[in-house]
């Protein structure tokens, strides 16, 4: 990793807004057989690893900090969450490193609860909501007083984008709808929730010219640009990212199915601005975090 923007540096800066657990918690619990069908989907072969070999991947490519997700789909999938008391004592055992995001299971009956438990008690960061695998509409009358209750606990979510790989070429593609992936469906929730902070997550395949038009259009939604290759994420995102959106694009991974080196190798290779690299790579996220 030789991006320009670091010879000056004494720390590695760079933050990662989307990673996962490289551990069976997230891997084979909470992903079961529809995470198999996404890695057979695309020739990948999902093992386990352990945290220090994360963190050391991690900053052997540069990157300071990352946000380490919350999972809870239990009610639409079947599988058992990622648990929150677990992301926090992740989170607590490489504080200098992970950025803790809670998860809520949008269908449970202690969803609320459990909102005002994983900030109040557990002192997460964010949420993380995945709505293809959740299985519901954010935009729907019976949720908002769950996105009321988290604009009121002052953290940000963050949303999935787009198309999911999660059961791909499964008959029936597992019962999971990617309909629910629309960032139209957030656009009501920013709309309606002004002061809640909003990340969407990933380009937003097919429906990046939606996201784009959100992240323009509404002051508290920004994107990252994680679960695609740099190589392979559309012209006019890129356009975006460089330009009218400088401030509100972010540098995600979704590790492990992507790793840090080569999307940053990959990212070198786009020929960005050295002040548009520090935004993506950095700024605009420790402004959006607040750190």
């Amino acid at each position: 990793m030789t991006l320009d923007v670091l010879e000056a540096e004494d720390e590695p800066r760079i933050i990662d807004t989307h990673a996962h657990q490289p551990t069976k918690e997230f891997l084979e619990d909470a992903g079961g057989q529809m995470m198999e069908d996404a890695a057979n989907k695309f020739g990948a072969k999902m093992e386990t690893d352990t945290y220090d070999s994360l963190v050391e991947e991690y900053h052997e490519a540069g990157i300071g900090r990352t946000i380490l997700l919350g999972w809870d789909a239990e009610t639409n999938t079947g599988n058992p969450p990622v648990p929150n008391d677990y992301v926090a004592e992740v989170r607590d055992e490489y504080d200098d490193f992970f950025i803790g995001f809670g998860s809520v299971d949008p269908l449970k009956d202690d969803c609320v609860e459990e909102a005002e438990r994983v900030v109040n008690d557990l002192d997460l960061s964010g949420f993380k909501f995945q709505q293809i695998a959740q299985g519901f509409d954010p935009s729907a009358p019976e949720h908002e007083e769950l996105f009321s209750t988290i604009e009121d606990l002052g953290v940000p979510v963050v949303f999935h984008g787009g198309n999911s790989t999660l059961g791909a070429g499964a008959p029936g593609g597992r019962g999971l709808k990617i309909k629910y992936g629309n960032p139209m469906l957030i656009d009501d929730v920013a709309a309606e929730h002004p002061d809640l902070q909003i990340l969407l997550a990933h380009p937003a395949f097919p429906w990046e010219q939606e996201q784009l038009a959100i992240c323009q259009q509404k002051g508290n939604v920004y994107m990252d640009l994680s679960g695609w290759l740099p190589k392979y994420i559309d012209d006019q995102v890129l356009h975006y990212a460089k330009t009218l959106l400088r401030d509100k694009v972010m540098f995600g991974t979704d590790y492990p199915m992507i790793r840090p080196g080569q999307w940053l190798d990959q990212f070198e290779d786009l020929d960005f601005p050295e002040e548009v690299q520090r935004k993506i790579l950095w700024e605009n996220a420790e402004e959006f975090l607040d750190l």
